[in-house]
């Protein structure tokens, strides 16, 4: 009885959570369910056992992948699942059989497609632009059916941007069978790695640990003025890393910590604000950093641990000046922190520190040498031990199941964007147009690299609004990438600048995603809020510059001491930023002084042992002018 009883109530579940898409059909829920899950199943199987070949699993994760996506995205949202949307469905089932029916006659052909092939092809683009469009919006669509385009109007175009022209044979040859075009690195990387870290974060979160993290940051800084902004900034700066996508970060935290925000008399546009910038930011804060840092490691050919090692000092960057910042503004509006009977109890969450072990183990093994994949296969078993240690978080099969299917429903906004963003990367293999993109960027830019690096910064910030962070990484990593590799910049300097604008476009308007979906919980202006946002964001925009000029803010090219001196005088000139931006430090901050902050911050982030001494004097002089003017201060 007790186990038919818990069959029907996850049946009631999985029936309430796909009730948005048709009805409150109980067919179409299990269905989907059970598609979700074999999703799930067939990439950690994949993980332990071995992967199919490789073109052949690649192309298996994009079509299952696509008939899962189908059953959860209808063709219009307002209408919901509709009979014409079984077609699609149907159409990535057929494209799905193909794949497992033609292998490996399929490989043999690459070079020389039949007729079938060419068929099956303009199928599998099709879809793909379709599926982009229900998850991704309307504009990543575009860009992708802009670049199709461009490989058949190169002919036509002038100069740079002029390419011979490409039969459809070849486009399809390179886009479909070849593991250049919709199954290159970005595929490669989902198929094997990202799907398999989603369905991590799902345990992870199930299992109790998400609630233990946001304990945490109110235990350690809740009693602290603005309290809980600064816990909204820890703990989804810890959880951010492992979900890796802000909007749906802020979903989980946001609905916690932004009521209490405003509470205490934080203003709802900056409660919003705060966070959204710290949900937005988690992709940038090692172990995780979402999905990016996985398709970066294949692009430039580092090892992923070498990676979080390189962007953990500019994350930590980005957090301090979001955390002084809300501080600050704390301090300005006189705000207080929480109260003991307010705050999670210290034995419960030191009961639960357990719950660091996954992350830990995720770098462990890593460094012992295991690859991402089986890094992230292990980390799920070690999730789900520890479940166990305390009754309250007890995995059943239910939550099991659960997190199975969710990590799949996770998924599909990524591989839509990976196959997407596969379109693009065949269609710049194919037409050499990356090269051309990167010597049109440099001679605008007449060599100046101050110039160089703000126009891209521009263009990484249009390109990314809207998009998954994924999705604009790739593209920028193939365009603008490599027009500062080409100037001498080195080459992880270069993708991590890219990648920064790339995730803090989810906070500038006018399309700020994340921004939006926080503003929608605090009750706040959508627009009002992303402007604030990008105000106490501004780290995403400076920090990217300071590792540029200073490489051993990345660990590179220096000593222990060096890298220390240089992560010192750099939050020192963070501090005098903020205190510039925020007119406030001891007190309100007059033009003048504001003036001494600001300066001492510019020279500040300019490494040199002269810039670095007037730097600090200059901070000294403008605290000190503060003081004079302030008999009391108190924390």
């Amino acid at each position: 009885m007790l186990k038919l009883a818990e069959e029907n109530s996850y049946i009631e579940e999985i029936t309430k959570k796909n009730s948005t898409i048709k009805g409150k059909s109980k067919i179409f829920a299990i269905t989907v369910a059970v598609v979700a899950i074999s999703f799930s199943v067939f990439h950690v199987y994949t993980a332990g056992f071995g992967t199919l070949p490789s073109w052949q699993h690649r192309a298996v994760h994009v079509s299952f992948g696509l008939i899962l996506l189908f059953l959860l995205f209808p063709f219009s949202k307002r209408k919901g699942f509709r009979f014409y949307d079984i077609i699609p469905v149907i159409l990535s089932s057929l494209v799905l059989m193909f794949t497992i029916i033609q292998y490996p006659e399929i490989e043999y052909r690459a070079g020389s497609p039949n007729g079938l092939d060419l068929v099956v092809g303009t199928l599998l683009i099709i879809l793909i632009a379709e599926a982009v469009r229900r998850t991704n919006g309307i504009l990543m669509t575009l860009i992708i059916l802009i670049f199709f385009g461009y490989i058949f109007l190169g002919p036509y175009l002038p100069n740079l941007f002029g390419h011979p022209g490409y039969s459809y044979s070849k486009t399809i040859d390179t886009l479909f069978l070849s593991t250049s075009g919709i199954f290159s690195d970005p595929i490669y990387t989902s198929s094997t790695v990202i799907v398999l870290f989603i369905i991590f974060g799902s345990f992870f979160l199930k299992s109790g640990a998400g609630q233990f993290f946001i304990n945490l940051a109110f235990v350690l800084v809740g009693k602290l003025r603005g309290g809980p902004a600064l816990a909204a900034t820890g703990s989804s700066a810890m959880l951010g890393t492992i979900t890796g996508n802000g909007a749906a970060n802020v979903a989980i935290t946001g609905a916690f910590t932004i009521p209490m925000m405003k509470r205490i008399g934080y203003p709802p546009k900056f409660a919003a604000a705060a966070e959204s910038v710290a949900s937005q930011g988690g992709q940038l804060m090692p172990p995780i950093m979402g999905a990016s840092v996985f398709i970066m490691a294949e692009l430039i050919g580092v090892p992923y641990i070498n990676l979080i090692k390189y962007a953990l000092i500019p994350a930590i960057l980005y957090f301090v000046t979001a955390g002084i910042l809300v501080y600050v503004e704390a301090r300005k509006l006189g705000l207080k922190g929480l109260s003991s009977s307010e705050i999670p109890k210290k034995s419960l969450v030191i009961k639960q520190i357990y719950f660091f072990i996954p992350i830990i183990s995720i770098i462990w093994l890593l460094v012992l040498g295991y690859s991402p994949s089986k890094a992230g296969l292990i980390t799920i078993l070690v999730t789900l031990v520890l479940s166990y240690v305390s009754k309250s978080t007890w995995m059943n099969w239910r939550d099991i199941l659960a997190s199975l299917e969710d990590g799949a429903r996770s998924s599909m906004i990524v591989v839509a964007a990976c196959a997407g963003a596969g379109i693009i990367v065949g269609t710049i293999n194919l037409t050499g147009i990356g090269v051309r993109f990167s010597r049109i960027a440099i001679q605008l830019a007449g060599d100046n690299m101050i110039l160089l690096l703000m126009m891209i910064m521009i263009a990484s910030l249009i390109l990314g609004m809207g998009m998954p962070t994924v999705s604009a990484y790739v593209i920028l990593a193939v365009l603008a990438a490599p027009a500062l590799v080409e100037i001498g910049i080195p080459v992880v300097a270069s993708h991590l600048f890219v990648f920064y604008f790339g995730v803090i476009s989810g906070l500038t308007p006018p399309v700020a995603v994340t921004a939006y979906t926080a503003a929608g919980l605090a009750n706040s202006n959508p627009n009002a809020t992303a402007l604030t946002a990008t105000k106490i964001g501004i780290g995403g925009f400076v920090v990217p510059y300071m590792f540029i000029y200073n490489p051993y803010l990345l660990l590179q090219g220096g000593d222990v001491l060096n890298i220390a001196l240089a992560l010192i005088t750099t939050i020192i000139g963070i501090v005098a930023f903020v205190f510039a931006i925020q007119g406030y430090a001891l007190r309100k901050a007059n033009y003048g002084e504001r003036i001494i902050f600001f300066t001492s911050s510019l020279l500040l982030v300019y490494p040199g042992i002269i810039t670095d001494t007037l730097g600090i004097i200059g901070v000294i002089i403008g605290l000190l002018f503060q003081f004079s003017g302030c008999r009391k201060v108190a924390l």
